[in-house]
């Protein structure tokens, strides 16, 4: 978790730099929709190296893809703990329990 807090402090700084200066103030700069489809093209290399890449390709990816991710989360102002507390309260329950559990 520390990898993780540390992103997300970089992260938040980074937001509001100059957008020629920091990757992060640049996807900031161009808006949540370049954010979220920029998610989701890292979620899909991720998916397509599990299949067919090799593990340091999936290693990358998973990478890259939990770093949009969290650029994604900060623009929407979600923080890591609100996730984290999520998958807390999801512990000890089951898979199929938790998802009917939504459609309630």
């Amino acid at each position: 978790m520390d990898t993780l807090t540390r992103l997300e402090k970089t992260i938040d700084q980074r937001r509001k730099a100059d957008p020629g200066q920091s990757y992060v103030a640049h996807l900031n700069h161009r808006g949540l929709p370049v954010m979220v489809r920029k998610f989701g093209e890292e979620a899909v290399e991720t998916c397509v190296a599990a299949l067919s890449g090799s593990r340091e390709e999936l290693i990358a990816e998973a990478a890259d893809s939990i770093f949009h991710l969290m650029v994604m989360l900060a623009a929407k102002g979600v923080s890591l703990d609100e996730v984290m507390y999520e998958l807390d309260r999801r512990e000890g329950v089951s898979g199929h329990e938790e998802k009917a559990s939504r459609s309630e």
